[in-house]
């Protein structure tokens, strides 16, 4: 008996059975896709911080630098909000016209004594709630919770209940003053009454805010130094005077020039508080702010290049805030 053997013959090439590429092709193939990914890659982590802040930044553009540059170069022509496209060039004419006129510096003024008024007080207030809380209370979370409601609450609703509280005939502040002897204050048209209730509100809503900075602050601080301190003899008081207050003068220079950049735009407070619900600051503009006067300028009288005159006036004072408040702070790291 014999025995066959029988061998395939190898495929010819272009038949339906092709033989198996070469061994080094799957591995370049390999190398291909892994450096088509890795320059994939490459760009993912090069690019897409962009993408990421991208947004931001096209918003600001939007909202924020646009109308900046555009209120810039309307503050050089004469335009009305009737035909805001119509501009007439006059230079800084609207620049020496505002400084010309006596009720943007009674504005000044305003803004400067509200200012005073509602940020002193408002930032010792602050520092005192935030001593008491550095302690260790029983819910200690309730009252910072407390403290940080009227930051949360509407401007409306606050000034609308300031107004009510104020009021000259059936104000409850007034009835008060009545019941033990001191007579009814005319709240809305007396000058320094009005810009001290005016500047409650403004204390009302922004204590417990600058409460919990300077809260975060103190906890900042080690307590070795109070301990020293402590085995030194030394009170809560010196305590307070002697190592509180020197490790939160950056913390009080932040609030200080806050508060300050935010007496500058006051805007709400005022408008809402006017018996008449107008722009002029009371009867005799003795509340007027700067903000005020701003929309005065450009939605009453309808003077939108005089009022973007007004608006870079402010920004200016805003920025030699910022540079006072720089040199300041550099002095302060240069002396610690």
């Amino acid at each position: 008996m014999t025995t066959r053997h029988d061998t395939a013959a190898p495929p010819e090439k272009g038949g339906a059975a092709p033989g198996r590429p070469p061994g080094d092709a799957v591995p370049d193939e390999v190398a291909r896709k892994r450096a088509r990914l890795s320059r994939r890659w490459q760009r993912d982590m090069r690019w897409s911080p962009y993408a990421f802040v991208a947004p931001f930044f096209v918003f600001f553009a939007a909202f924020g630098l646009f109308p900046l540059i555009y209120t810039g170069w309307a503050s050089l022509h004469t335009v009305e909000l009737t035909a805001p496209t119509d501009m007439a060039w006059t230079g800084l004419d609207n620049y020496t016209r505002i400084f010309d006129d006596d009720f943007f510096w009674n504005a000044a003024k305003n803004t400067l004594t509200i200012g005073i008024i509602s940020t002193v007080p408002q930032l010792m207030m602050a520092m005192g709630l935030a001593h008491i809380l550095n302690y260790k209370l029983r819910g200690s979370t309730f009252y910072r919770v407390i403290m940080l409601a009227p930051y949360a609450t509407s401007i409306a609703a606050a000034a609308l209940v300031f107004v009510l509280l104020f009021g000259r005939d059936y104000g409850m502040i007034n009835w008060v003053l009545d019941s033990v002897g001191l007579g009814k204050v005319d709240w809305q048209n007396d000058k320094w009454a009005s810009q001290f209730a005016v500047s409650s509100i403004v204390i009302w809503r922004w204590t417990g805010y600058n409460a919990l900075i300077y809260l975060a602050a103190m906890q900042a601080i080690p307590q070795d130094l109070y301990e020293s301190a402590a085995l030194d003899g030394a009170s809560r008081w010196r305590q307070f005077i002697h190592v509180t207050l020197p490790a939160l003068r950056p913390t009080i220079l932040f609030t200080v020039v806050v508060s300050t950049i935010g007496a500058s735009q006051l805007f709400g407070e005022p408008l809402l508080f006017d018996a008449n619900k107008g722009a002029s600051g009371g009867g005799q503009h003795q509340f007027q702010t700067l903000g005020l006067y701003l929309y005065e300028q450009g939605w009453v009288n309808q003077h939108l290049g005089r009022a973007s005159a007004i608006a870079w006036t402010m920004f200016l004072i805003l920025i030699v805030i910022g540079l006072v408040n720089y040199v300041i702070s550099r002095r302060l790291r240069a002396s610690s």
